[in-house]
């Protein structure tokens, strides 16, 4: 049986632990203001929050219920629409969407609701800016979102002197949030110390935002491992300059990092750029590896970063460098049934540096036409080290071994840059699809060279 809190009830199920949770919120407990749209994470339309035990606390994200198999909400609390609502009143999200007229034909709203709800009841001080950031997930095809901005600001200004570290204390002591909240972490905690799922797995579903759009009937129809048995493949932790990143870890937690944004520059933004808020909390790091998009965003970073994988099969671990790692098309040097367990990688030092570009048809939310990455190390204009990885143009993310070697030893310059785009455009082969001609990904990877060096350099590039 997977049992879990439903708002505010305790809820034990036997249905098939892949079926979506989207689906069993609605077609078999009968709550319909999770809407069902996309089916991709792409529109918002599901969006629920998760509550998960944390010394004694429940930490609160919001997550896209249409790509969470239900064995992934074992042990925890999932709060749809329904759940917020207060006996005499709407809650604060509520009332500043409607004062605002942030909403018209509806349908979208809950979605809204509950990502706004999430930022009320995350840890972080509350800014505009993060409010907005967490409904970029959410599409609404009426208001034009100045209505939903405007929103935004109002909810901003009643978080204000929101207690950070305990934030569902505060909200329900506020009358913003209904009073069971109080009572979750005792019945999640009562779960936890008494109910367990047999380990008869057949596959390992860490995130499955990819998984459950490509293959949804084959992970409905599966045995699946609950999360729980991964839960030790989530941290994220440091040996000296070394970061060694769980594979279950999301893109969430490597955002919530401190020392590893402070040691890459710029990779706040860069992993700003992968996906929404929604996803970033459930999608894996061990996910976007194995998945092999060739547009893979945090493949390519970690491919300049000289990345190595570690995986465990029947007890047995393998380590290999990730850009050994792809065989062809979708294809891994992996074995049925391996399960990629830690990334590693030397943080960049004082003498490298990093960068990452990327193409795509809109800058948020969209996949890249063309991506790179670039960590070079530089000593008196001449480089000492280089490498360039590059997505979009080849069967595989691709690290630019050619690229990165001719670089080693030449001294910065334009026409430098020239002739280490002639080795590049040899190097890869694009194909042309829905993101792009042959032609256009060629010129495309060029400008990303050029902006790595034009970003890094600019006295050394007009």
């Amino acid at each position: 049986m997977i049992q879990f809190i439903l708002n505010n009830r305790l809820v034990e199920t036997d249905k098939k632990p892949g079926m979506s949770l989207l689906d069993y919120i609605r077609y078999e407990v009968g709550l319909p203001g999770t809407k069902v749209g996309c089916r991709e994470g792409d529109c918002g339309a599901c969006t629920v929050l998760i509550g998960e035990l944390n010394n004694n606390k429940v930490d609160y994200k919001s997550i896209v219920s249409c790509l969470t198999p239900l064995v992934n909400v074992h042990g925890k609390h999932v709060v749809t629409i329904e759940g917020i609502n207060l006996e005499n009143d709407l809650t604060p999200v509520q009332k500043a969407m409607a004062e605002n007229a942030a909403t018209q034909c509806g349908f979208c709203t809950p979605g809204f609701v509950m990502s706004f709800t999430g930022f009320c009841m995350n840890h972080e001080k509350p800014t505009t800016s993060r409010a907005i950031e967490s409904v970029a997930g959410n599409i609404c095809r009426c208001t034009g979102y100045k209505s939903i901005q405007r929103a935004a600001e109002d909810i901003t200004r009643l978080m204000q002197d929101k207690d950070i570290k305990n934030p569902v204390d505060w909200l329900v002591s506020k009358g913003y949030l209904p009073k069971y909240f109080l009572s979750i972490p005792d019945k999640l905690a009562e779960i936890h110390s008494k109910t367990e799922i047999p380990n008869n797995s057949e596959i390992t579903v860490a995130g499955g935002t990819d998984l459950m759009v490509q293959k949804s009937d084959i992970v409905y129809e599966s045995t699946i491992r609950p999360t729980k048995e991964i839960e030790h493949l989530q941290k994220i932790k440091f040996e000296n300059q070394t970061c060694i990143i769980g594979g279950a870890a999301t893109v969430t937690s490597l955002l919530q990092t401190e020392k590893l944004l402070q040691s890459i520059d710029g990779l706040r933004d860069y992993l700003m750029l992968v996906s929404s808020e929604p996803v970033r909390n459930i999608a894996t790091i061990a996910g976007n590896i194995v998945n092999a998009s060739p547009i893979a965003d945090l493949s390519i970073m970690l491919l300049a970063l000289n990345a190595q994988i570690s995986s465990e099969i029947d007890g047995k671990v393998n380590t290999q460098p990730l850009d050994q790692l792809y065989t062809g098309y979708k294809q891994l040097k992996l074995q049925k049934g391996e399960l990629i367990t830690e990334i590693r990688f030397e943080l960049p030092n004082a003498n490298q540096q990093f960068n990452f570009e990327k193409v795509s048809k809109r800058q948020y939310l969209d996949i890249a036409s063309v991506n790179s990455a670039m960590v070079i190390k530089v000593e008196n204009n001449t480089i000492t080290d280089c490498r360039i990885s590059a997505g979009g143009v080849a069967p595989i993310p691709l690290y630019l071994q050619e690229t990165s070697q001719f670089l080693i030893g030449k001294k910065i310059s334009e026409q430098l840059f020239d002739e280490a785009n002639d080795v590049m455009q040899n190097e890869i082969s694009p194909i042309g699809d829905v993101r792009g001609t042959v032609e256009y990904k060629r010129l495309l990877l060029k400008q990303l060279l050029f902006a790595h060096f034009a970003k890094l350099f600019p006295d050394k590039m007009n």
